[in-house]
């Protein structure tokens, strides 16, 4: 898997891209401008949901990113559904307008990967998090700390898209997932952590410093 930077549009974009600006302009010829706008809105609306800019990598290697593009829904001890272990958990809540391409938050070996099929209720809502189809992510990072990552599924939500596997290196910042319209990533850190952010902030993947390792 390539680091940054990455197409400005994400890969997962295309067909629907693809397919929403076909059917447009198809409607554009037949039919005029007048009955094709709503088909271009959605067409924008498809290009804004899968752009995947790139980032810069603030901090060192204590430093965990977020993960995702959204806002701060929980921050709270909690036990390790994964690694059966107490944990700070650190809830990141992606709406449709927000980037929704999922990067490393630390320099570190993917251990291990859950994958569970479940629900598709709010992301917003806590219950999310054990109900909802879900991806887990075993991450040992270079500081020698263990870190649990979770996409979790939302509503409108009904793919998650996971590129790697136990034995894959990630780098701070590294792209390795995508959830497709509306979901969350749950974040289980080390309890003595030093959080930096605060319940309802907007970050921002790869560019916001969620906490800081011992």
């Amino acid at each position: 898997m390539a680091h940054y930077p990455h197409p400005i549009i994400a890969r997962e974009g295309w067909p629907f891209l693809g397919g929403a600006v076909a059917v447009a302009a198809l409607v554009t010829y037949v039919a005029g401008w007048y009955w094709a706008l709503p088909l271009w809105l959605i067409a924008l609306f498809v290009l804004q949901f899968f752009r995947d800019p790139a980032r810069d990598v603030p901090g060192d290697a204590r430093s965990v990113l977020s993960p995702a593009d959204g806002r701060i829904v929980a921050i709270q001890p909690v036990r390790d559904p994964w690694l059966d272990r107490d944990a700070l958990k650190i809830s990141v809540f992606m709406n449709v307008f927000n980037v929704h391409s999922n990067r490393s938050p630390v320099d570190g070996e993917v251990k291990r990967r859950w994958y569970n099929p479940g629900k598709f209720v709010n992301a917003d809502l806590d219950k999310a998090s054990t109900e909802n189809e879900r991806n887990a992510l075993h991450i040992l990072s270079a500081t020698g700390h263990d870190i649990t990552c979770v996409q979790v599924a939302g509503l409108i939500a009904r793919r998650i898209l996971c590129y790697v596997e136990a034995g894959a290196k990630l780098a701070r910042g590294q792209r390795y997932g995508f959830i497709r319209f509306g979901s969350r990533v749950d974040l289980y850190l080390p309890t003595d952590v030093r959080v930096k952010v605060t319940i309802g902030d907007k970050v921002r993947a790869t560019c916001t410093i969620l906490a800081e390792l011992p």
